[in-house]
């Protein structure tokens, strides 16, 4: 028998970086390191982290095992162009076999791009997505990169992509390949007790959003297949193996986030939201977002003034409140897509039993009465958007091609406006 092409992808992929995740895994990094068989090890990390003494306790563990290791901590919270061309000018001064990002994801996120505009030509437009970017692929491997993420929150240690703030453009976008997948992460829940309880709150809604938007996203089976077998794309949609990482996350999150914020040393919530960050790391990674962080995007490059409790005095809205501003409104939107799996979100983060009933309002009131109780500000209108600014934000939404891809509604101009109006 000759099958012949089938309208609908039949296949899915999956993959995570190897895993060290435990109380003290970061005092373990030297070894780490000198398995990879490294020489010269760069510590990428911002001044804050620096600041906790980590980020030179790892370069110490690193020459502890004869391995040459510098510290640098230029990197931007919420990376931008601009930060990440001063990033990687520091870096090709020298010659580096091996890079550990110690952060955020933002710190992450800007050793990713070192790494790769420090192994491969071009310039970083040249790879961001298209229609923003070029959307070129690295022709070759990396040198490894050991991600520690001090944040419950990113999963950037877990994924293939870097994410950017385009200054010129008020815009962020991304980066995506497999090839800037981290080597290895390395989660230590201790390293997340001094974050505050604002940034704890924001990285927490950043983990739920990475596991609700995966679980909800258009079935794998239900895209169309690729023209070209070998360049499936990086968000596959929602599959079998991604939606078990994501219903983990999903219960832990409801579970540990709250405690997490009103007692940052609370180290069993601390334990248990670096476990929700590593699922849900691993469930988007592969399934991928979708409209939240499609509009999350925009957001936070149209910010004007906001400045956010717990972060550097500047104009910023942190990544985890700029996913979560539209997202009450985004999974009403979502919910005929399919029900159940909405309705399941519902019961996984309040341990509450929803039916269709409740309908399309369950899931959106679970998230409001969680974001309420950890104090996430609600609403556009907290960050100084208007309606005025409706248009600039759809314009920004609708460039993001990879979310989008995986959005489970066909979505045009107009319902995009709608979800943002309903949101300010």
């Amino acid at each position: 028998m000759v099958l012949g092409p089938h309208p609908n992808e039949t296949v899915f992929t999956w993959a995570a970086p190897p895993l060290k995740f435990g109380i003290g895994a970061a005092d373990e990094i030297g070894a780490d390191v000198a398995a990879l068989g490294a020489e010269r090890c760069l510590v990428i990390t911002d001044p804050g982290v620096r600041e906790s003494g980590l980020p030179d306790r790892v370069r110490d563990h690193v020459i502890a095992h004869d391995i040459k290791c510098e510290v640098f901590d230029g990197v931007a919270v919420e990376p931008t162009d601009v930060s990440i061309a001063e990033a990687v000018s520091w870096a090709r001064e020298s010659e580096w076999d091996c890079f550990i990002a110690v952060g955020g994801g933002s710190a992450i996120d800007t050793a990713k791009a070192v790494n790769l505009l420090t192994t491969h030509p071009g310039e970083l437009l040249d790879y961001v997505t298209p229609p923003i970017g070029a959307g070129r692929a690295p022709d070759g491997p990396l040198k490894p990169l050991i991600a520690m993420p001090t944040t419950a929150g990113t999963g950037s240690e877990s994924t293939t992509i870097c994410v950017v703030d385009l200054l010129t453009r008020h815009l962020k976008a991304g980066i995506s390949h497999p090839r800037l997948r981290p080597a290895v992460a390395v989660v230590d829940p201790l390293t997340t007790v001094s974050m505050p309880a604002q940034v704890t709150a924001a990285s927490g809604m950043d983990v739920l959003s990475h596991a609700l938007e995966s679980y909800t996203a258009v079935r794998f089976d239900a895209r169309p297949a690729p023209p070209d077998t070998t360049k499936r794309p990086a968000f596959c949609g929602s599959n079998p193996i991604s939606d078990v990482w994501c219903e983990m996350a999903l219960r832990l999150t409801g579970e540990h986030l709250r405690a997490a914020v009103l007692n940052g040393d609370d180290l069993h919530a601390r334990y248990h939201m670096a476990l929700a960050s590593t699922y849900a790391g691993t469930g988007f990674g592969n399934a991928g977002t979708h409209l939240p962080h499609a509009n999350a995007y925009p957001i936070a490059g149209a910010v004007r003034d906001y400045q956010a409790d717990g972060y550097p005095p500047m104009p910023m809205v942190p990544h985890g409140q700029a996913v979560s501003a539209t997202a009450p409104s985004v999974f009403r939107w979502t919910y005929p897509a399919d029900p159940d799996r909405h309705l399941r979100a519902a019961e996984l983060l309040s341990g509450r039993t929803f039916t269709r009933t409740e309908g399309a309002d369950a899931l959106p009131a679970v998230l409001e009465e969680l974001m309420r109780d950890i104090g996430m500000p609600v609403g556009l209108r907290a960050f100084g958007f208007t309606e005025d600014d409706v248009d600039t934000l759809v314009d920004g939404t609708l460039q993001q091609t990879r979310q989008l891809s995986v959005v489970p509604r066909p979505l045009d101009r107009d319902a995009a406006a709608t979800i943002f109006r309903q949101s300010i």
